[in-house]
């Protein structure tokens, strides 16, 4: 039966939607009826993909041509001539479909777990033919067309095919592979053409300014990290050193012409230097594919691939591989808090509001002028958990480091009192959010053994680290670790002060440490303390320049002794002077200093300690890890404590933040004996005054008088 003229004038516009319908082979009362769209063809013959013929098309309107084929449908190939050239075309829509019913049911219930392998862009071979098959969620679309250098971007070549009960398009195009660049030609359900779309499962984008998708194969085929992975899949985070060095990939270092490095050149000298410097794992500011640079990452549109400044993406699992052999962890910063609108990205992606709220009181960040993720939507929150899961299993990196968890949370974060809708309860709560977050975390927890999430909340929303079970309270969010923002605030504002009247404000160090086990902390020295007129971490220490890096040193030491694990921004282990921007190069210059290199050589040596003395790190989290030896000594303005882990010798971290030498301070101890001077940060070595108590002191009835430096902290460690 031949179609309606306004049928085929939608499918030569490429508005039909649903195409298959009319094109490709179909079987009838007399057979086996074939149509397809042959732009430029005056003559065309229908061949099986093994190339037997199957029959003579007639054209009927201008490029849909029709005719009778032997055989069952099966893909089919045409051989087309016209003006003088002869070429073939296999047909998109003499395939059927990839996805199954299983998808559809689990697409439909929020439960796919597999995601990225059915949606996006992936090369497969499909009924005979390689190819590589398309699938897109639009459920609001009238019609998806597929455009990309294959088709000349042409919006009317290739209508896709609709699962109508989950609202996913599909359609396969043999003979293309990787490297092919496309994106999504939508039409909204008013029938307005929206701007051409990425693809929001993209493995690969183009380098900004162009915003296409590229059809890659993400991570790589072969790895190396098996003993890295065993090893974190069968200890307790918790008890394990963890050192991490927080890395802007595109300004740690550059190239000689001021360009970013690829991950195989980063690799070659990124990761001998943090395997030098001691640190157990880098992390990240996002990797994901982002359209602007001052970004630095935390606006992306691009959540499923490596960014291309980089390089090819497999460049990024090499690098992973690379860090994992060499006994290094990579985390990634994961930005599910916000994504930007710009127009080839999410926002009405189909026409309506599809990923964010309709409502801005719901779904606009008025600090970011970014969208906000629909928590409560079930496909929505499956994009973002299936993220998780893709990172940790096609890039084997190690954890995740969630970016504004805070201002998920609450719904009336950063608003005024006329700017939020109360949840159910008439609370501030948003629960969408706790119920995504907790089904994240389950799901990394539940299927990759060894991986880790972090949360960046700084507020005091009650069980972040704790574990998300179904029976315990909902606000048990599930990370692994959250990070401690009261001890980067209150020490650093300690640190600020001049000596003089840090007496006054002995409890900036002393407070932290009443809620140091209430979650298993990180403590972050990161990117947001150094940015936007913050200056630096040297440039916060109080005093004239040798002071200031006294003072550093001796905060340094302090925090390598305090409970929790350490995060350093990339060029505070060297005390960068300038405030960092994603601009440029650190100053790495400053290492011909001998200042600086102290300050360096310090850090390397605090990492080496807090690595190898359990003591230091067993019990990072735990209570029974720690104790106070002096916390009320606020006019000499002196802290000290014992970190201790069972059957391991503790140590003694004690902290004299006045430029007042004590020759004969006295230290109570647990154990009388000998107790050895493991660290001292004025030691000269790194730039102090070399007072310090000759390796050792000596324990009797319950103390030691020892020397405590101007400026400093020492680390005792009880030998016996």
């Amino acid at each position: 039966m031949k179609p309606p003229p306004e049928a085929i004038a939608a499918l030569l516009d490429g508005t039909h939607a649903d195409p298959f319908a009319l094109l490709g082979p179909h079987e009838g009362p007399e057979g086996t009826f074939a149509r397809a769209i042959l732009h430029g063809a005056e003559e065309a013959e229908a061949y099986s993909l093994k190339g037997g013929k199957l029959g003579t098309m007639t054209r009927v309107e201008s490029a849909v041509f029709e005719g009778k084929v032997r055989g069952k449908p099966k893909p089919i190939r045409y051989r087309c001539r016209g003006y003088g050239n002869e070429w073939w075309v296999t047909d998109p829509y003499s395939f059927g479909p990839v996805l199954g019913p299983m998808d559809d049911f689990l697409i439909a219930e929020g439960t796919h777990l597999r995601l990225f392998d059915k949606l996006g862009a992936h090369v497969i071979h499909h009924q005979g033919a390689d190819g590589v098959h398309f699938a897109v969620w639009a459920p609001n679309a009238r019609c998806v067309n597929l455009v990309g250098d294959f088709n000349g971007w042409n919006g009317a070549a290739h209508m896709m095919r609709r699962r109508v009960d989950i609202g996913v398009w599909e359609i396969f195009i043999p003979d293309i592979g990787a490297g092919t660049a496309y994106k999504y030609r939508i039409t909204g359900p008013d029938g307005t053409v929206q701007p051409l779309k990425a693809d929001p499962f993209a493995f690969a984008s183009e380098l900004r300014p162009k915003t296409a998708s590229i059809v890659a194969t993400p991570g790589k085929r072969e790895w190396g990290d098996d003993a890295h992975r065993a090893h974190w899949a069968s200890v307790d985070p918790r008890r394990e050193a963890i050192s991490i060095y927080e890395v802007h990939p595109g300004s740690w270092q550059r190239d000689d012409n001021g360009w970013f490095l690829t991950w195989d050149e980063m690799a070659a000298r990124l990761i001998p230097y943090v395997t030098a410097m001691g640190f157990t794992h880098i992390e990240f500011l996002p990797v994901s594919e982002h359209p602007y640079d001052p970004s630095w990452g935390y606006q992306t549109t691009g959540l499923y691939a490596p960014s291309a400044r980089f390089g090819d993406v497999e460049g990024f699992a090499r690098f992973v591989d690379g860090a994992h052999r060499a006994g290094v962890g990579v985390l990634i910063d994961w930005v599910p808090a916000h994504f930007p609108v710009d127009e080839h990205g999410l926002a009405r992606f189909d026409g309506t509001a599809l990923y964010e709220h309709e409502d801005p009181r719901l779904g606009f960040h008025p600090d970011w002028n970014t969208a906000i993720y629909n928590f409560g939507r079930k496909e929505v929150r499956s994009f973002l958990v299936n993220n998780a899961l893709f990172w940790a299993e096609q890039y084997h990196v190690d954890g995740l480091r969630v970016d504004a968890v805070a201002s998920m949370l609450y719904r009336d974060y950063s608003r005024k009192a006329d700017e939020w809708i109360p949840n159910a309860e008439g609370g501030r709560e948003n629960w969408e959010a706790v119920d995504f977050m907790r089904a994240t975390n389950r799901a990394l927890y539940g299927s990759h053994a060894g991986v880790m999430t972090i949360a960046e909340e700084s507020t005091s929303w009650p069980g972040v680290s704790h574990p998300a079970f179904d029976e315990g309270p909902r606000t048990a969010l599930g990370f692994g670790f959250k990070w401690n923002m009261g001890f980067m605030h209150d020490t650093l504002q300690y640190m600020a002060r001049d000596p003089i009247h840090r007496k006054y404000h002995h409890h900036e160090i002393t407070f932290g440490l009443v809620y140091a086990f209430s979650e298993n902390f990180v403590l972050p020295l990161s990117h947001d303390e150094v940015v936007h007129g913050k200056g630096t971490i040297l440039g916060k220490m109080s005093g004239d320049d040798w002071q200031q890096f006294a003072n550093l040193r001796a905060y340094y030491a302090m925090m390598w002794g305090y409970p929790g694990k350490k995060l350093l921004f990339m060029g505070q282990e060297f005390a960068q002077r300038r405030e960092w921007s994603e601009e440029r190069s650190l100053d790495w210059e400053l290492l011909d200093a001998p200042a600086h290199r102290g300050v360096s050589d310090l850090i390397c040596d605090l990492n080496r300690l807090y690595r190898t003395t359990p003591a230091l790190h067993a019990r990072d989290c735990e209570g029974e890890g720690f104790q106070w030896l002096i916390s009320d000594d606020a006019d000499n303005s002196v802290f000290a404590w014992l970190r201790m882990a069972p059957g391991e010798a503790p140590v003694a971290v004690i902290a004299n933040m006045t430029p007042a030498l004590h020759t004969a301070y006295r230290l109570p101890l647990p154990h009388d004996g000998t107790w050895a001077e493991v660290l001292n940060s004025d030691a000269e070595i790194y730039g102090g005054s070399g007072k310090g108590n000759m390796g050792q002191v000596t324990a009797a009835d319950g103390a030691a008088h020892i020397v405590l430096p101007p400026l400093a902290t020492i680390m005792l460690q009880f030998t016996g």
